[in-house]
Order: C-alpha cells, then sequence, then structure tokens
C-alpha cells in the first residue's frame, strides 16, 4: 500500500521545511509501505529498518549543523545488480550472488548527497530482458493490473517508485530496461547521457553500452538525481571526461519534435496502444512541439542490431566463466539468450559495427530535422500468460522503440501519458542526442503536465509549479534574472560559476518598468515596479542558485541594482534582480520591448 502522502521531492521537501515530517518518520512510514505489499516480488534484499532509521537521525543532525544536503532524507532504492557494501549483489541469480566490499560510485554519491536508500530490488535476470518476469525471485507484475508485465529488467525499481515506496530508484538501461517499465507504471525513466553517470560497481550486460538509469515520479526528480551522479570516474574504463554539459538553456517555447512516419509505427496489432500514442502526441503539441513525420527505419535496423547481432556476445564476454559451471543455476531464457553468442565470429562484429556506422549517418539527416525524436515507450503490453507462451519473440517487440538509443550514443526519457483505453498505462519517450538530457526533463516535464496523469500508482497528482519554481533544486534559491545575467550574456558565468541552473522563461506581473541604465559596462537594465501597478509584463529568467552560494552572489551586485522579491504574471513570488527608483530618473523607458533581450535585438536606429 502507497504512503498516506507523496515522496516526490517538492513536497517531501515542504515537509521537512515545514516540520511536519522527518526522514526517521519516513523511514517508518516507507517499511510500513513495503510490508503492505509484499505480494508483488518487487523486492530482492530489504535494508534493517534500524540500521536506516539511525542513518536517518544522523543525517537530521548533519542538517541542523548546516551541511548542505541536495537530496536530504529521500528514501531511494537500488537495482540488484548494483553494488552496496554490506548488502549482497545476486543480480538475479542466487548461484552468482557475492558480498561486495565496496558501494557502486553513483550510489555512493546519492548517499553522501542525504538519499537514505532502503534496499535492493529485482529485476531480469543479469538484466536481459525487458518483461520483468525471469527471476527466480518472483516475476514481477503490473502496478495497475497483476494480470500484465511490469516490464524489465528494472521491474522492482519501477515498481518500488509507482506503488509509493520509495522516492526514485536506480535501474540499469542497456537496451531499454530503464523506459519500458517506467511507462508500464505510469512513472519517469531517464536513461541518461551514456558515461555521464559511472557504471563502476554495476554487474555488466553489454559493459560498452549500459547506462545507470533513473525511476522518478516526475522529470525534475529524475534529473535531480542524475545532476547529483554525473561526473568523470577514473575507475570506469567507459566514463567520459568531464565537459560543460549542454542543458539547454536556449528558448525552447517551440520545438521540433520528430515521430516515426505512419506507415513506420508498429504497434503489433494492439489497437489500444496506437489510439493512446495519438493521445501522446496531442499533449505534445500543448507542450509546444511542432510535429514532423521523420524516416525512422534506420533507427529500427539499428535497433535489431542488438539482440540479432553479435552484440549479444559482449552479455557472453560477462558471464563466460560463470556459465562454464553454473549455466543450469540461470533462468532457461537468459541462458538461451546469451548461449546464443557463440553463432558470432569476429568478422561478423565487424561488419555489425560499419553497418552501425552507416545506420547512424543516415539517422543523422534525419536529426537535422528535429529537436527530439518522440517514440512510444513500447509498441504494446503483454499479459504474464502472453509473455510465457512466447518469451523471446514477445520481448523483442518490445524493443523496437528502445534498443537502438544506446547503440546510437543518444539520451532518453520515458514520460507518462494518456493511459490506454483499457485503463493501463502507455506513456511516451522523448529521445535526444548525447547530452542533451537537461532540454530532455525541461520538455519533459511539460509534456509530463500536459497529459494530466497522476503519479505513479500513488493517486496523488503532480506537485503544483507554485512549489516547483519556489523551491528549485533542494536547499537552493529561485532567482529571477532580468539582463546581464540572461544565459548567454556577459555576466551569465557569475551564476554558472556558482552551479546555478535555468529553471524556466516566464514573465513579471504587468507591474514593472524596464529601463536601460547609462554608464554601466556591460551595459544592463533597471527593473522598477510601479506605484500603481500600472506596467508591463517583462521577459525574466527564473535560476536555481545553491544556498550557500547566494550569499557570495548578492554580495557581489553593484549598486543602484539589488536583489529583492519579484511578482512573476501567474502570481508566484521570487527573489529577483531591483533598481532604486532614483537611478532611472535620466534612464531610458525600454518596457515596450518586453525584456532586456528584445531590446538588445532592436534593429539599428530604431527608437524605443
Amino acid at each position: 500500500m502507497p504512503n498516506a502522502y507523496s515522496l516526490d521531492f517538492a513536497r517531501l521537501a515542504a515537509a521537512y521545511a515545514e516540520g511536519t515530517l522527518t526522514p526517521a518518520t519516513v523511514v517508518r512510514d516507507v517499511y510500513r509501505a513495503i510490508e503492505g505489499d509484499r505480494a508483488n516480488p518487487m523486492w530482492i534484499h530489504v535494508r534493517p529498518q534500524a540500521e536506516v532509521e539511525a542513518q536517518a537521525r544522523a543525517l537530521e543532525a548533519q542538517r541542523a549543523a548546516g551541511a548542505r544536503l541536495p537530496l536530504y532524507g529521500v528514501p531511494f532504492a537500488v537495482k540488484d545488480n548494483i553494488d552496496v557494501a554490506g548488502c549482497p549483489t545476486t543480480a538475479a541469480c542466487p548461484a552468482f550472488s557475492y558480498m561486495p566490499k565496496v558501494t557502486a560510485h553513483a550510489v555512493l554519491r546519492l548517499q553522501e548527497a542525504g538519499a537514505l536508500l532502503i534496499g535492493k530490488t529485482n529485476l531480469d535476470q543479469f538484466a536481459t530482458g525487458l518483461v520483468g518476469t525471469r527471476s527466480p525471485y518472483g516475476a514481477c507484475f503490473n502496478s495497475f493490473d497483476k494480470t500484465y508485465i511490469a516490464g524489465g529488467s528494472s521491474s522492482g525499481s519501477a515498481l518500488a517508485v509507482a506503488t509509493g515506496a520509495v522516492s526514485f530508484a536506480l535501474g540499469t538501461d542497456t537496451a531499454g530496461s530503464g523506459r519500458v517499465p517506467a511507462a508500464y507504471n505510469n512513472i519517469v525513466g531517464l536513461k541518461p547521457t551514456r558515461g555521464r553517470v559511472s557504471t563502476h560497481g554495476v554487474v555488466p550486460a553489454c559493459r560498452s553500452l549500459d547506462c545507470v538509469s533513473v525511476f522518478a515520479l516526475t522529470c525534475e526528480d529524475a534529473y535531480a538525481v542524475f545532476e547529483v551522479m554525473r561526473g568523470f570516474d577514473p575507475e570506469d574504463i567507459f566514463s567520459r571526461a568531464a565537459r560543460e554539459m549542454n542543458d539547454g538553456a536556449e528558448d525552447m517555447s517551440r520545438f521540433r519534435c520528430g515521430v516515426p512516419g505512419g506507415a513506420q509505427l508498429e504497434f503489433f496489432g494492439d489497437a489500444a496502444a496506437a489510439k493512446a500514442f495519438g493521445h501522446a502526441c496531442e499533449a505534445l503539441s500543448r507542450a509546444g512541439a511542432d510535429i514532423v513525420e521523420v524516416d525512422f527505419r534506420p533507427f529500427a535496423e539499428a535497433a535489431r542490431l542488438l539482440y540479432e547481432g553479435p552484440w549479444v556476445a559482449e552479455r557472453f564476454a560477462v558471464l563466460k566463466d560463470f556459465m562454464r559451471e553454473h549455466a543450469g543455476d540461470m533462468h532457461p531464457v537468459t541462458r538461451e539468450v546469451i548461449a546464443s553468442a557463440s553463432r558470432w565470429s569476429a568478422v561478423d562484429a565487424f561488419e555489425a559495427y560499419y553497418r552501425l556506422r552507416e545506420l547512424k549517418r543516415r539517422c543523422d539527416l534525419e536529426w537535422e530535422k528535429m529537436d527530439l525524436l518522440a517514440v512510444p515507450s513500447a509498441g504494446t503490453i503483454y499479459t504474464l500468460e502472453q509473455i510465457a507462451a512466447a518469451p523471446v519473440e514477445r520481448n523483442t517487440h518490445l524493443g523496437y522503440y528502445t534498443n537502438f538509443v544506446n547503440l546510437m550514443d543518444l539520451a532518453a526519457l520515458a514520460v507518462p501519458g494518456a493511459f490506454r483505453a483499457d485503463g493501463l498505462p502507455a506513456g511516451i519517450t522523448l529521445i535526444a542526442p548525447a547530452d542533451r538530457d537537461r532540454l530532455l526533463a525541461t520538455l519533459g516535464e511539460r509534456v509530463h503536465r500536459a497529459s494530466g496523469v497522476q503519479l505513479g500508482a500513488t493517486g496523488f497528482g503532480l506537485p503544483a509549479l507554485l512549489d516547483r519554481a519556489q523551491r528549485g533544486k533542494s536547499g537552493d534559491v529561485v532567482l529571477a534574472v532580468v539582463g546581464a545575467h540572461l544565459a548567454g550574456l556577459p555576466l551569465n558565468h557569475q551564476l554558472t560559476a556558482r552551479n546555478a541552473r535555468l529553471l524556466e522563461t516566464t514573465k513579471t506581473a504587468a507591474h514593472y518598468r524596464l529601463y536601460a541604465l547609462p554608464g554601466a559596462e556591460p551595459q544592463r537594465p533597471g527593473l522598477v515596479r510601479t506605484e500603481n501597478n500600472n506596467g508591463a509584463a517583462i521577459e525574466v529568467e527564473l535560476w536555481s542558485v545553491p544556498l550557500a552560494a547566494f550569499g557570495s552572489f548578492v554580495a557581489a551586485v553593484p549598486p543602484p541594482l539589488a536583489i529583492g522579491t519579484i511578482t512573476l504574471a501567474d502570481g508566484r513570488e521570487v527573489k529577483g534582480f531591483i533598481c532604486e527608483t532614483c537611478a532611472v530618473a535620466a534612464a531610458q523607458d525600454i518596457s515596450a520591448w518586453g525584456g532586456w533581450r528584445a531590446y538588445l535585438a532592436r534593429p539599428p536606429h530604431s527608437e524605443s
């Protein structure tokens, strides 16, 4: 049974700030929820409650002492192919089980940020499958209808979030394992850019393609977890050197969204899935998308290479020694899939690699037409009985829209969408080139809200925009920026150097005047509230600034500018740049331009 309150980050942070909840209280409620939902085998190992409660109380003491913990008191779970010191790692194969001495890099970062690990979750054995049924610990079932599959391989992690047991969970995603179960359980599934989160401490599936994925109730929550985990790890040979992420700060009020051409959409005879995708495309349009049809054939052909080509040999490379002695201890379908690696030669591997490069070149032409690609997260959904009758064939169907993503070095985000006519979740996946993770989260949030669905199977709706904009990232200050600190302008580095991040572009209430101040270098404006509230709506950017860095930022603001409180067009009140009224007596009123960017872009010699 789910908790009596939502565990999304916004509401949880608000409850902690108000004192209505403490991390120790949340831990007790989490364990109560787990005990009330034992019928669905989502957990393999749950840590002792007393141990986690003690950690929660220690966090409370750290917070009271002034520690900055961006994931303070947030309960989470990890898929049981990810190492946690002191907890067995099984990869859903008891004969393979071992006790790690070191915690996986990604998990350690989350714990250091204040997140509370509850336990390890069930999966398709050795992360091989998209169904969630290939486990000796039990076949997971859907959180909305127990006759249907939960999706895999990260089935337990998705269910722990969807049922309200934890705020977020880690999975892995090599071929869609972080997206299909998210879609089937009405939650968010983030498969980040490959190599941006360390896989050190993760039992490999295809080591060159593996990603640690995030399941969460909202897109912003998933991205907040990714922000904590990401970073170069010298212990991971596939970790990418740190460089500036492309966080999608550009204006995306409208964006080009590619969808497969009508004849290339595949729903495997499932009319309900086809109709649900049509509703999802309508939500995309409401969120600002200009829909364009693209040629999906090269993407689909690349997807087939993953299991119908020599990449399956990479799975065998990980398990070859284990399989020689313990093949009989493996799930029969998993064993069959991995054993098929013997069909492939080194020549086959090179030829498949060349073919992948050819397909990628063709896909690059399609990317020139779009900012994002939107596809169904899965073309259909099956019952447990249907999967048992044809486990390999129907599993393959579920990878039609997922298997190509890591092969082509793309980032992806599964977002809840309109439900099917039969009451099952459907969902949509947004796909973008590498290092567009922030853009996916920003646009995914819009699509999620446009769909109007609840959070997982919890019965709670999305947190109010007011809550999220006031909070920013947990422990941060939301700041309205109006002039030279805007993204891409000369003083923006003063924000980015403090690890601030862009939340959204919006407007003030129509109570302000904007002036071009003389004499400053670089040139900057002054925002002044009118005495009679007879002004204009001025464009601003909202930035989330770490609280620890906010004081030094404010101290550097020169007069006549200052940081005060600004009212936005939707009624929110946030901190922002204001100007002393006496400083604008001789300044040029540029309010008619609607914002500093528009003023800077005005034609030469135009009048203000």
